[in-house]
């Protein structure tokens, strides 16, 4: 082309494509020499060889995708595309060819994509994070200029189909994976996270006419899922009607007192479900229906149900509904972070709940309670598989607890070391010394220079109780049985170095052996009481899966709460009420 017929034809070129702002990019990217040779190239292919509008989209799609480079950035006015990766994947599988119109109107899969985001806010997302008050106005405008038979704009329907291609993979990736990455707000969870093709599920549900289905099945399978989302939108009603009362500090409060904090009490216990009705004919007493009220209340914390009003529990029933509410929106979005099928029969333990379940088709057959990680030294968040049991095993102890427990009592005492059946070794081999632990100068120790390992012997001491419970993983935690059982006891029950101590473990072991005319109850005690270190394989390998959860909904239908121990929750919060992550500028 003549410079006089480019210059004649820019205006008719940047009205039925691109606009200023991709022709500026296009500058700053390439420099002006390189500008007018891709103007040129441009301008011969909007103009020679779209013959149709859907041409003209497909062309105008491919330019803000290619102008955009890698990652993408792509903006429609003020909004920014997110998928940077997926996105441009799907349009090169289709060669850019619009996937949300035709020659003569809009898809009619339109509407169901917009119920689906204008519905976000049920699963704790907010609608206009994916487009929709700019897809809503566009759709105006473009649908008006269809019905009028007017020119429509093949730039417009372009941003469209971009702004609803980018709405579909951003919310079907927060329904699949979560919302926030959880390897960035928690380094200690590791759970395997659901995975798609979501470029290959949105050209199938496009094909297929199943888009809302498609973006159904997104969504976590459990039950306990769906039951907190219900649970929120209660505890949201809660709230619009201005909550519950809080209850000033005072003393105790039990079965027979009286006060005028006590008609709080029920108020509150009436809202939230505890106290299915009030009929007491004395409203300032505490009698027996409110103390039974008080121990469901107390259950659902993770209290010890006395049916008394102390400190514990007055706290936590004036914690504002909506930290509530924000409880059970940070453990949806855990529940988004976790694989969709647990296995038909497999170990469950919820940190945060200091608890073991076994379940076996969705059914919850044994129960226990477990001791879990000090907050300095978290149990992590990960699955394994169970494939062997080690009976009277004895502890080679971790180099942290060596030197930041075990060293400094000996160095007070060197008797600690026999006193608790621990010997010293050199080495990890066959080869392995063992020194006599008089001769060593263990004030000459630390983190740094530590030679030596602490090996606790099998017996009614070891640490690790009479059975380990062992599902190989890189964090080298595993289930054990322990001596110090009075401490199953506590409510709260964060005292180990990152295993999982069980108040159960015979029982435990039965199940998971598996064989009642092997290894029946009788022959487990039996091989305990040899004290020899035994490894047993298990018939069968059963998934285990360490989990946190805050907040989840019983078969009972109760929900419950319990302190978050590893101050977590917080941190994910306010990453979900951020605006979904942009690429670089």
């Amino acid at each position: 082309l003549s410079f006089p017929l480019l210059v004649n034809r820019l205006p008719r070129f940047i009205d039925s494509a691109p606009n200023v702002d991709i022709i500026g990019a296009m500058a700053n990217k390439l420099g002006i020499a390189a500008i007018i040779s891709a103007l040129v190239f441009m301008i011969s292919n909007f103009t020679g060889c779209a013959r149709n509008l859907s041409e003209r989209v497909q062309r105008n799609i491919r330019l803000r995708i290619e102008v955009a480079q890698g990652p993408p950035q792509i903006k429609i006015g003020d909004e920014l595309i997110y998928s940077s990766e997926v996105l441009p994947r799907f349009y090169e599988q289709r060669e850019y060819m619009p996937a949300w119109s035709t020659d003569s109107g809009l898809s009619p899969q339109i509407p169901g994509l917009v119920a689906k985001i204008t519905g976000a806010e049920g699963q704790c997302f907010m609608p206009d994070d994916y487009h929709l008050k700019k897809i809503a106005s566009h759709m105006s405008e473009i649908k008006d200029r269809f019905e009028t038979r007017k020119t429509v704009s093949a730039k417009k329907l372009a941003e469209l189909d971009l702004l609803l291609t980018d709405a579909f993979l951003i919310y079907s990736a927060h329904l699949l994976e979560g919302r926030t990455n959880p390897t960035t707000r928690c380094a200690e969870w590791n759970a395997v996270c659901e995975e798609a093709d979501l470029a290959v599920a949105l050209q199938e549900a496009l094909s297929s006419e199943s888009l809302e289905a498609t973006i159904t099945d997104l969504l976590p399978k459990e039950p306990a899922y769906f039951s907190l989302c219900q649970k929120r939108s209660q505890y949201t009603d809660i709230m619009n009607q201005g909550g519950w009362p809080v209850v000033p500090d005072g003393p105790s409060l039990a079965n027979g007192d009286r006060g005028e904090r006590v008609p709080l009490i029920r108020k509150h216990l009436l809202i939230t479900g505890d106290l299915p009705e009030d009929v007491a004919v004395d409203t300032l007493l505490f009698d027996e229906s409110l103390e039974d009220a008080v121990k469901r209340f107390q259950k659902r914390h993770g209290m010890t149900a006395d049916g008394k009003i102390g400190t514990q529990t007055l706290a936590a029933m004036n914690v504002p509904v909506d930290e509530r509410i924000r409880q059970i929106e940070v453990n949806m979005e855990r529940w988004r972070w976790c694989q969709r099928d647990f296995g038909e029969r497999h170990i469950l333990i919820n940190i945060a709940n200091f608890e073991l379940d076994v379940y076996e088709r969705d059914t919850r057959l044994i129960t226990m309670r477990a001791i879990v990680g000090k907050p300095f030294r978290m149990t992590p968040v990960f699955s394994g598989k169970m494939t062997y049991l080690v009976i009277n095993p004895s502890w080679n102890v971790p180099k942290t607890i060596a030197v930041e427990d075990i060293l400094p009592e000996v160095i007070k005492d060197i008797g600690y070391l026999a006193q608790n059946n621990y010997r010293v070794l050199r080495g990890w081999s066959n080869s392995e010394t063992e020194i006599n632990p008089t001769t060593v100068d263990w004030t000459a120790l630390n983190e740094d220079y530590f030679p030596y390992r602490f090996r606790q012997d099998p017996g009614p001491t070891n640490a690790l109780g009479r059975i380990k419970f062992m599902f190989p993983n890189e964090y080298d935690v595993y289930i054990h049985d322990t001596p110090a059982r009075h401490l199953f006891s506590n409510d709260s029950r964060d005292f180990s170095s990152g295993c999982i101590r069980i108040q159960k473990p015979i029982v435990l072991c039965e199940y998971v052996l598996d064989d009642s005319a092997k290894w029946s109850k009788k022959e487990i005690l039996k091989a305990i009481d040899e004290e020899e270190e035994r490894t047993v394989g298990l018939p069968r390998s059963i998934p285990v899966h360490l989990l946190y959860w805050t907040a989840w909904v019983t078969d009972d239908g109760l929900l419950h709460f319990r302190n978050d121990i590893y101050e977590r929750d917080n941190d994910i919060y306010l990453a979900l009420i951020q605006p979904p992550c942009a690429p670089p500028q």
